[in-house]
């Protein structure tokens, strides 16, 4: 039974692509609407889905107990560049891809994959979990991640935290995040028509995220994708390293069932889109981590519903 839900989400999330990649070949779709879709996901109906599904499933006595499991993930995540970092000195990756290979091996996309991959596994019970994910997954990211990835290209590493790497952290979705924090601590509740207005348009999440992929998978250059060492051991990191790591720890850790199994899909997500675009703007190997990242999507598609089947066991 366990492998046929695992099966049925994943062709659920299939179908949300297909279309997506089915009305791209009828010229519905572009890189504008992709571009549209990203924006309008990760600063309108993402922070939306947040507040309704916060206010709806947590507590102040749930927050609270919440704060120590943030350790999972911090945890998870940077055990992992440890081991890409040791990983990338084995394979001997070139100085200029060194830091984008160790950051795309430990960090995952947390939130425009990993959220509607959650929600389409568990339902909206496991935003919260997400959330928790994303906090330590985006920080790293955008300090150590950032800085490595600078460093890396220009030899010039400057500051980790800058006023420009405070402000990426704190994006709409996770602003969202404290502003619920807010409301739950205080007891204060917006009105009906804004939070009905909230649960509707956060509702589009999904479905506009997979079509997003849907897109870009179809905007994709196969003649771009060559099959290397560094690229094995980069989707190893990322679905089988990652997600091992964070099975062993959340499986001897005390936490809800469904926060455990969120965390292990969580840790198995594609390569972070932002390390393309961060990559892009130092001039480093830039193509190289967009191929990396279009790569794990598709590679995610397989991927999934062993995971599904895997975190059972939790």
């Amino acid at each position: 039974m366990i492998i046929i839900d695992a099966i049925q989400s994943a062709l659920t999330i299939l179908f949300m692509i297909g279309i997506g990649y089915f009305l791209t070949h009828k010229g519905w779709f572009d890189q504008s609407t992709s571009k549209l879709f990203s924006r309008f996901v990760i600063n309108v109906a993402l922070p939306f889905l947040m507040v309704t599904n916060l206010l709806k499933r947590f507590n102040k006595e749930m927050l609270m107990a919440s704060g120590t499991r943030l350790l999972i993930p911090y945890a998870v995540v940077i055990l992992t560049y440890g081991i890409g970092m040791i990983v990338s000195r084995l394979l001997k990756i070139p100085d200029k891809r060194r830091s984008l290979f160790e950051t795309m091996f430990a960090l995952s996309n947390t939130m425009f994959i990993g959220l509607p991959v959650n929600i389409a596994l568990f339902g909206d019970e496991s935003v919260p979990y997400v959330l928790l994910y994303f906090i330590a997954n985006t920080t790293i990211f955008w300090t150590f991640g950032v800085y490595s990835i600078r460093k890396s290209a220009t030899g010039e590493g400057g500051h980790i935290f800058t006023k420009e790497t405070l402000k990426k952290i704190f994006s709409p979705p996770l602003i969202a995040f404290i502003i619920s924090i807010g409301f739950i601590l205080t007891g204060i509740r917006p009105p009906r028509f804004i939070m009905d207005g909230f649960k509707y348009i956060g509702s589009t999440t999904t479905a506009l995220s997979m079509i997003f992929i849907g897109i870009t998978i179809y905007d994709l250059d196969f003649s771009e994708i060559k099959i290397d060492k560094s690229m094995i051991a980069l989707l190893c990191g990322r679905f089988i390293v990652c997600p091992l790591l964070a099975f062993v720890i959340v499986y001897y850790f005390p936490a809800p069932s469904l926060m455990k199994k969120v965390f292990v899909i969580e840790s198995a997500m594609p390569v972070m889109t932002n390390t393309a675009i961060v990559a892009q703007a130092y001039k480093s190997d830039y193509k190289y981590a967009t191929v990396m990242v279009s790569v794990s999507i598709m590679a995610s598609l397989i991927i999934i519903p062993f995971y599904r089947v895997i975190v059972s066991m939790l």
